[in-house]
This record gives structure tokens, sequence and C-alpha cells, in this order.
């Protein structure tokens, strides 16, 4: 049986960073993601540059209706 410091000691593998375009792409896709989150990956996608065809992406799910 493991005792506690046991695990204590594995190597824990940090979470992967998900790039802005990653997340973009899985907050356009998922009819629950607030607009309010839409709005900051648009402000951090402009503070980055941007790229117009994710910046398309946002702004047509942000105005795109609750049925759609």
């Amino acid at each position: 049986m493991p005792h506690l410091h046991d695990a204590a000691r594995e190597p824990r593998l940090a979470p992967r960073a998900i790039c802005l375009a990653e997340q973009i792409a899985m907050a356009v896709g998922s009819r629950s993601t607030p607009i309010s989150q839409l709005i900051r990956l648009m402000a951090d996608l402009d503070a980055q540059g941007g790229d117009d065809r994710l910046r398309r992406l946002l702004r047509l799910r942000i105005g795109a209706p609750l049925e759609a």
C-alpha cells in the first residue's frame, strides 16, 4: 500500500498550456461558453496582433443567435 509521502515523491506532469487558437476553437465550439469569455478571448487575440480568421470566428459566435 503506497504511503502519502510516496505519492509526493512521484514526478507530476504540468498540464500542457493551451494556445490561444485552441482556446478560441474550444470556446466557439461550445454553446455553453459565456459571451464574456468570448470577449476576453477577442481582447487576447487583439493583444497578440490578431488572426483575421480567428477574429471572424469569434465575431460570428458572439453574434450568433442562441437557437443556432
